[in-house]
């Protein structure tokens, strides 16, 4: 069989002050390479998808499908287009008619689970704004979290002794609504850096040997190239202080297609290496992201997922539950359960705290313990993540330690020391 031209991104390395060529992703320019039968194969196509591509992309090809850069190409960045496929809520429609520029992205592959006639179907309520997203309420506020505090270089934010989150880039492939960096994500202006920008940030990396562990975000770093995403991960790995990278990324759960062979390969060269990945809810548990997370644990990439707890999307102890049980299944452990960060117009996701701790404690002791992830407080202000567990200890009494279990059955540890 014939191999198939497509029209992809690689890296643009030429160029001398670094900075990226127009209308390109993470660094790339236009360059035609071939794409054989066996690409077809990369992923399945779930029936959902299938169905949606041909009424909506009909004479796209599953080559095309199953490539990433077409589906970032192809993705919905107005709700005009969403009309196309979807019947928007008064809610929804007000922002549209009032011609309001929230940045918006959703490929495809991601546009094609979600509910037509549902506005409350909970991945439809994480990526198409609404007229709530105006709202501002108390205690909100663009960097909730305090990180251009702790940026000493552009790019770099280090809060905490050992650790160095690196924000490589501003893109994401979906936009999620609730963001805690919706004042950078989506922005012309904070895309990808330049190579200045990187190398500088990786010299402060460089010269301080207290850091061990680099986190790399954005944006979503597997939005670049796999070209521009090694010339990072090949220096980091060259300085001997760096322990451990990290990458925390939502593209094997919005556009599994980006987790290609290719891509594997590169990332298991810098090992060890580890990827968060953002989780939602069930549904985004498809055929494609259990192929994409498999591929990646095949390659002995350890995987955690950081979910953010949303007010009627994942605020029930029975969709989470299940959640937790679909990630075991394909090797990503539940790490985070994030208490949703007070950005401007965030108050119609954000749960009670009383919410998070309810749902710990439905969680421990009725399943796995890896399936129990840390319910954290992300604390604005720069204060880190602080974790929060419902009370089990009781108290002391007679020497003794009262706990509490997951039955609420009351038990006694000695502890005379």
């Amino acid at each position: 069989m014939k191999s198939e031209e497509k029209q992809v991104l690689t890296a643009a390395s030429g160029d001398a002050d670094g900075q990226e060529p127009p209308s390109s992703y993470g660094g790339f320019r236009n360059e035609t390479i071939s794409f054989t039968a066996k690409a077809k194969k990369e992923f399945p196509i779930n029936e959902k998808a299938q169905a949606f591509k041909e009424r909506f992309f009909p004479g796209v090809s599953s080559l095309d499908w199953n490539n990433w850069q077409w589906q970032i190409r192809n993705s919905f960045t107005s709700l005009k287009q969403l009309e196309t496929f979807l019947y928007l809520s008064p809610e929804e429609k007000t922002i549209s008619d009032r011609e309001i520029n929230l940045p918006m992205r959703i490929t495809p592959y991601y546009a094609s689970l979600l509910d037509k006639c549902n506005p409350l179907q909970p991945l439809r309520r994480t990526v198409v704004p609404v007229i709530d997203e105006l709202i501002v309420s108390p205690g909100e506020e663009s960097d909730p979290l305090s990180e251009g505090h702790d940026s000493p270089v552009d790019l770099i934010v280090h809060r905490y002794p050992d650790r160095a989150l690196f924000l490589i880039t501003g893109i994401c492939s979906v936009y999620c609504r609730y963001c805690t960096r919706s004042h950078m994500v989506g922005k012309k202006e904070k895309s990808h850096p330049s190579l200045n920008k990187i190398d500088a940030a990786i010299e402060y990396i460089r010269n301080h040997p207290e850091i061990r562990d680099v986190l790399l975000s954005g944006g979503d770093p597997l939005t670049m190239s796999d070209n521009r995403l090694e010339y990072i991960l090949s220096r980091l790995r060259a300085i001997q202080h760096v322990e451990i990278i990290r990458i925390g990324t939502k593209v094997p759960v919005v556009l599994p297609q980006r987790i290609t062979s290719e891509l594997v390969k590169k990332l298991k060269k810098y090992h060890p290496l580890y990827l968060s990945i953002h989780f939602t809810h069930p549904e985004e548990m498809t055929e494609e992201t259990k192929a994409a997370c498999n591929r990646l644990a095949d390659a002995g990439i350890p995987m955690g997922s950081q979910t953010v707890l949303l007010k009627g999307v994942n605020d029930e102890t029975e969709i989470f539950t299940k959640l937790t049980h679909e990630l075991l299944k394909v090797r990503v452990r539940p790490y985070y359960l994030y208490q949703c960060d007070p950005i401007p117009g965030s108050s119609h996701f954000r749960t009670p705290v009383k919410k998070g701790l309810e749902i710990i404690k439905g969680l421990r002791g009725f399943t796995s313990g890896y399936a129990v992830p840390h319910y954290v407080i992300d604390a604005p202000g720069g204060g880190g993540k602080i974790p929060l567990l419902p009370s089990y200890y009781k108290g002391k009494e007679d020497g003794n330690i009262i706990l509490s279990n997951y039955e609420n059955k009351k038990y006694k540890y000695p502890d005379y020391m």
